[in-house]
């Protein structure tokens, strides 16, 4: 038995697979910078997301901390003092729940974010 011998329309000539090689490369590239060009932006977002938050994290413990110095300074007496450190530890406490809270959610917007960006460059 011999082998099917291929027509002239199934052969591909050298310059049309060396054409199709490089539009496939250039494909392939451009998922390539996609993904990183992807990866940076969000890794200069979380940059700048981290930095706010540490502003803002610094600006309520400010804030918390005058709120502290003032209710000291208008203490008469130890039972004035406990009093003020039960209200400003329950300020505290109810900042670092509402602190945690944001980071889990953003924690969650970034989970979504990283898994669209792999998503949306298949590396296939």
């Amino acid at each position: 038995m011999s082998m099917p011998e291929l027509s002239e329309a199934d052969a591909v000539s050298p310059e049309q697979a060396t054409a199709e090689a490089a539009t496939q490369m250039a494909k392939a590239n451009q998922r390539v910078a996609n993904f990183v060009f992807g990866a940076q932006k969000l890794m200069l977002e979380e940059l700048v997301f981290t930095g706010n938050a540490m502003v803002e994290r610094a600006q309520t413990e400010m804030h918390l901390f005058s709120e502290l110095a003032s209710k000291m300074s208008g203490a008469h007496s130890v039972k004035d003092i406990r009093t003020m450190y039960e209200e400003c530890s329950k300020h505290q406490i109810e900042f670092v729940r509402r602190d945690c809270d944001r980071l889990f959610r953003h924690g969650e917007r970034l989970i979504e974010a990283t898994s669209s960006l792999f998503k949306s460059h298949p590396l296939n």
